[in-house]
């Protein structure tokens, strides 16, 4: 481990973080908050930081190896939580504990959208923006943007890349050059989010409201600048600019520049993952809408309609907004809402949960062995896009499907053990793994109620979802530490 490389790449990341923390201090300034010292001093906190971290290790000149690339990762969103945390833990409007300010800073980093703040109307402006901001930084990743930045310092970037990047997509270069690659997606996010900002604004929101939803909608992110999320603004035309964005970040962003690259929407009908996703909302909110329908549970067609559409697309895409509570759905449907969020969006998406490229490899995998059961000197090979499938990834696909499952029990397990009834800690982790939000029982509203140690086991669980559990659990390998 190369520990001065290390520290010099993670003093770069703070530096270029402690920029983001100006448009907070403008906002501030601006409304008069009174929140402006606590992000005066999160700023120089963490521009001294990052600065002395690359001052003293600025004569370092080595290659970074992939190793290092991991420790980068897990360090940055780590200690990124923590100076992101400083400006919460500041201010005295929220009047927040240390570990409420991580569990919210880290919430919005991994773009969980699981909060402790209650009361979010009557925050000052410029906290109800930082909020909305670190989950438009954390969705793509701000990793992704200093890749093609650290070139020009004389950094390599592809190990940073292939660490961060989750899924498939770490492998695969949109452009011959790995710069170009992340400024390709960083592009096709910032154009999202601008496109999505002004929907929203055209369909009746403010600007203030309509940047900041943009900003975790493009993120999957959930968190609101209202305690009601988008049911405060109860409009049609919202919710609906709300689930296609949703969809479309939901989706592989590779995609999205091949389509917008070739000025074709092809790209998305040849792809199996694509169609995979769209198909499996689709059912799924056939189902949503016909339970509903039987119990009753809306006066409404069109409120039938519209909740059940918006619900079921919002927890499928792990991004967590609300228009209406889901916990309190008849029969099965909150549970069953819980489970699609596992599944997630599509690899290289800012979606959580263990997407569906993996899900769908898993069932292909176990028809296979069925079909062998019956025909047990058959040959067949696993296919993808009508590309063979190689044995590495498919036992990769294995083994974080089984340490995902692993890792939710045994959070669950512990979450309980601090004192959380068994659907409170087992949604709560769920929610959280899966960068969802909002979970069932205490925490379907928010997670001011979980107590201290509950909120770390949690702020465990966003991160190890967030890094797709391999950047992170790297670490506590033996084999990892070894020169």
């Amino acid at each position: 481990m190369q520990y001065q490389v290390v520290m010099k790449l993670l003093g770069i990341l703070l530096v270029m973080f402690s920029v983001t923390l100006i448009p907070p201090i403008a906002f501030s300034y601006f409304y008069d908050d009174g929140a402006l010292q606590p992000f005066v001093i999160a700023f120089f906190a963490t521009l001294f930081t990052g600065g002395g971290l690359w001052l003293i290790n600025s004569r370092v000149s080595r290659d970074m190896r992939y190793r290092d690339g991991f420790m980068v990762v897990v360090l940055f969103w780590t200690v990124l939580a923590a100076f992101g945390a400083i400006p919460l833990y500041l201010t005295t409007k929220p009047l927040l504990s240390f570990t409420d300010a991580l569990f919210e800073s880290m919430s919005g980093l991994t773009t969980t959208g699981a909060t402790v703040l209650d009361g979010i109307d009557q925050l000052p402006e410029s906290i109800r923006y930082y909020r909305q901001q670190l989950q438009w930084l954390g969705g793509m990743g701000i990793i992704v943007l200093a890749v093609a930045v650290m070139p020009m310092l004389g950094v390599g970037g592809m190990q940073l890349f292939r660490a961060e990047t989750p899924g498939p997509m770490k492998d695969t270069k949109l452009t011959p050059r790995i710069t170009e690659t992340a400024k390709a997606l960083w592009y096709i996010y910032l154009g999202l989010t601008a496109l999505c900002a002004l929907s929203y604004w055209l369909a009746g929101m403010g600007w203030f409201d309509a940047i900041g939803h943009s900003f975790s909608t493009v993120a999957i992110g959930g968190f609101s600048t209202h305690d009601d999320s988008l049911g405060y603004f109860d409009s049609v035309t919202i919710d609906m600019v709300a689930i296609i964005f949703m969809l479309i970040s939901g989706v592989n962003f590779a995609l999205h520049f091949v389509a917008w690259r070739s000025r074709s929407l092809i790209a998305y009908l040849q792809d199996n993952e694509v169609m995979v996703f769209v198909a499996g909302i689709f059912f799924a909110t056939v189902l949503v809408i016909v339970v509903l329908s039987s119990f009753e549970t809306f006066e409404s067609l069109e409120q039938l309609i519209r909740q059940g559409i918006f619900q079921t697309v919002s927890i499928a895409t792990t991004t967590g907004f609300t228009t209406g509570g889901y916990h309190w759905w008849p029969s099965f449907l909150p549970i069953f809402l819980i489970l699609l969020s596992f599944i997630g969006g599509c690899a290289g998406s800012t979606a959580g949960g263990i997407k569906v490229i993996r899900i769908v490899l898993l069932y292909r995998q176990w028809r296979r062995e069925i079909i062998r059961l019956i025909h047990p000197n058959a040959m067949l090979p696993l296919k993808l896009g009508g590309k063979p499938v190689s044995d590495s990834v498919s036992n990769a696909v294995w083994g974080f499907f089984s340490l995902y499952m692993l890792s939710f029990a045994v959070l669950g397990v512990v979450m309980s053990a601090t004192g959380q009834d068994w659907v409170t800690a087992f949604s709560a982790v769920a929610a959280c793994l899966n960068n969802l939000g909002p979970g069932l029982g205490e925490v379907a509203q928010n997670y001011s109620s979980i107590n201290m140690p509950g909120k770390w086991v949690l702020c465990f669980s966003m991160l190890l979802g967030r890094l797709e559990l391999f950047t992170l659990l790297v670490l506590f390998s033996t084999a990892f530490w070894r020169s």
